[in-house]
């Protein structure tokens, strides 16, 4: 980039060599002269921008987000099993003690029990026909054709696998969403190029095809929907736990009967609101430990929509359980191995291959210990003075 380009107000970019620490102050440089805001903070960074090809573009500095640790939380999972200590990446005060107050009580309950119930990241054409008719027999034609398909859509990639094609008709279209398990990483783009391929052999093979679009907003990337809380998107998973009412009495200072009122009133007060799910505030804890680890934060968006199952027992013992249909996660690719990303995942024993299911129910067991603390909270009225103590920063 010219001296010229950058006077004509074009950000400073070099094509031949552009993630140096050298390119990062040219880029300040040109901010602060453009806008009169200091970047000293954003300034300090202890990696090196070799590293971030494929992350992010015009880099300039970072976001220093605080990191708060809690636990430890017990996991009694089939792929995460003992005492983990959570990383949570937040500028909310409170969060972090919150968390850590839920994984006391549900670790003096004997922990959390964790199980990864399905596993789907899909990619959803849309497939367009002169009339109905056409669309319904290509509906045929399609199933006749999955191991076909299949084989094109997996030769791009190592270990993507398409399980099954949904379908749904509408008008004079058929609408897809093609099903993958993707190893370790959490797929998007994998399942993009994979669906491509084989919509491309579909489009070859098939002469009445009249157009196809890769992607017709069914998969609903990036957006909480329905269908992905009843098909799952990411990791399908449940996270449960029996807690003695002695115990709910004497660490969250609530009566058991009272917190389950408090729960029929909820899903009452969410079922008026037109919410798509009950969980309390999922979204905190999903979203620190993404900022922490390095997932894709706008998945946010999905993988917080939850169910919140509570029951009293007959022996007067609290069960307790959140679903979570929709966690898209990844312990491998994107930004997983960048610098600090990849300390917290290893803080997990979570970074690198075989991981991934240990992630999500590590995650999932948090997103129980903080729905179980900001329920019993707000029941036993102390959610307003926490804030007052933890969360007032003037």
């Amino acid at each position: 980039m010219t001296e010229q380009a950058a006077r004509n107000g074009r950000i400073p970019r070099d094509r031949e060599n552009d993630y140096t620490r050298e390119q990062a102050d040219a880029r300040r440089a040109f901010a602060a002269e453009r806008t009169g805001a200091s970047l000293e903070h954003v300034s300090s960074y202890s990696f090196d921008p070799s590293i971030l090809p494929g992350n992010v573009e015009n880099f300039v500095g970072v976001a220093q987000v605080p990191i708060g640790l809690a636990g430890p939380l017990v996991v009694n999972g089939e792929h995460a099993n003992g005492e983990f200590y959570v990383p949570l990446a937040t500028a909310e005060g409170t969060l972090v003690a919150s968390y850590n107050r839920g994984m006391r009580l549900l670790r003096e309950a004997g922990g959390v029990t964790t199980t990864v119930v399905d596993d789907a990241m899909q990619r959803a054409p849309a497939f367009l026909f002169p009339s109905a008719r056409e669309a319904r027999d290509f509906s045929g034609w399609l199933r006749e054709h999955f191991e076909d398909i299949k084989g094109v859509a997996e030769s791009t990639t190592r270990s993507g696998k398409l399980r099954n094609i949904e379908q749904y008709s509408a008008s004079r279209m058929l609408f897809t969403r093609f099903n993958y398990t993707t190893g370790d990483a959490a797929g998007q783009n994998l399942t993009g190029k994979a669906t491509w391929a084989a919509c491309e052999w579909i489009k070859a093979n098939y002469p009445d095809l009249e157009h196809y679009f890769l992607e017709s907003n069914f998969a609903t990337d990036k957006k909480s929907s329905q269908v992905n809380m009843l098909n799952t998107r990411g990791k399908r998973v449940v996270a449960e736990a029996t807690l003695p009412r002695g115990l709910v009495e004497e660490l969250m200072h609530v009566d058991v009967d009272l917190l389950f009122r408090a729960r029929l009133v909820s899903n009452l007060g969410g079922f008026m609101s037109g919410v798509n799910n009950n969980g309390a505030h999922s979204a905190n804890g999903i979203t620190a430990l993404f900022i922490a680890t390095g997932q894709d934060v706008a998945n946010v968006a999905e993988s917080s929509a939850a169910f919140n199952y509570s029951e009293v027992l007959p022996n007067g013992d609290y069960y307790v359980s959140i679903t979570i249909p929709s966690l898209i996660v990844a312990t491998y690719g994107g930004g997983t191995g960048l610098a600090t990303q990849r300390e917290c995942l290893e803080l997990l024993g979570c970074f690198g291959a075989g991981k991934v299911h240990k992630f999500a129910e590590i995650v999932a067991a948090t997103v129980l210990c903080g729905e179980m603390s900001l329920g019993a909270a707000i029941v036993a009225e102390e959610w307003v003075k926490a804030h007052d103590l933890f969360g007032r920063n003037r």
